[in-house]
């Protein structure tokens, strides 16, 4: 970690705990990483205080494992753990799929269809991050006819736990072509009222990146290659 990065002094903790995440996300910051909190400090260039108050939040939505006194690191999650995650995903999606998909009205589909031009566009710029974002902006616009708000939560911490890898999975495996067209059918299934063909289609979906995800991750590992 070297070099200055310019903040702006306004909600510090929130400022720097959105760029660290990022950094992890993006895979800036490897699985592993040790973390410093006085490094961080000096590469912010302000007090430890607000780099604590980040960490505390990276901390909670575990993108990083932190005990105070003992510094820390990017958590690495084990190949069942990863694995987990989009098995969560799936659970948790598909049930909301499923009770979206009748209650979803032209205003949510116009939604959908918005975010489905911006992720193409973003596949056109090469622009990973950005398609990480609306990535899940877009499942959550698929569901979002259905209240459920602590199932929503729950899977927004899911989330940003599988964020990362699904940007590994776009950017390394190129699965451009794949993600639009399996994003495109979903809509289109349910703009259909097909609630279970789209349903099956959006289990098969996450399945595949899980699958590719693993394959990729444990080859990586076997030579030491990345995280």
């Amino acid at each position: 970690m070297v070099g200055k990065r310019a903040l702006s002094r306004q909600s510090l903790p929130e400022i720097i705990a959105n760029d660290l995440r990022e950094r992890i996300l993006s895979g800036e910051m490897a699985e592993g990483e040790a973390i410093r909190q006085e490094a961080l400090a000096e590469e912010y260039d302000v007090s430890r205080m607000p780099v604590r108050e980040a960490l505390k939040r990276l901390n909670a939505e575990g993108l990083i494992q932190w005990a105070n006194n003992r510094g820390g690191s990017v958590t690495k999650h084990s190949l069942d753990e990863i694995g987990e995650i989009f098995d969560l995903r799936i659970l948790i999606e598909v049930d909301l799929f499923r009770r979206a998909i009748p209650l979803m009205t032209p205003a949510h589909f116009a939604e959908c269809d918005a975010i489905l031009e911006q992720m193409e566009e973003s596949y056109d710029r090469d622009d990973v991050a950005r398609w990480g974002i609306l990535n899940h902006e877009y499942h959550s616009a698929l569901y979002s006819s259905v209240g459920r708000s602590l199932t929503k939560e729950l899977l927004d911490r899911i989330n940003v736990q599988s964020e990362r890898y699904v940007r590994m999975h776009l950017s390394v495996m190129k699965q451009r072509e794949p993600a639009k067209q399996e994003h495109r059918q979903l809509l289109d299934c349910a703009r259909a009222g097909q609630t279970e063909e789209a349903c099956a289609l959006l289990s098969a979906h996450i399945e595949r990146t899980k699958d590719q995800l693993l394959q990729m991750v444990a080859a990586k590992r076997a030579t030491g290659d990345g995280a």
